[in-house]
């Protein structure tokens, strides 16, 4: 809850902030998003072939 507080304050307060620093935040959020769909994306296509292999009477 704290982090998302500190995101809607970010939002509200207008000083000093400009359009580069929401473009910085904005990237990095999807930076991490790429990240994890990438790393997740090997382990379910991993576990969904050796589900489908046992599926067919496979070892």
């Amino acid at each position: 809850m704290q982090f998302l507080a500190q995101v809607k304050k970010l939002f509200r307060e207008e000083s000093g902030i400009s359009a580069v620093e929401y473009a910085l935040l904005l990237a990095l959020i999807g930076a991490g998003i790429a990240a994890a769909a990438f790393t997740l994306g090997g382990q379910v296509s991993t576990n969904i072939t050796n589900a489908t292999t046992a599926l067919q009477g496979g070892n």
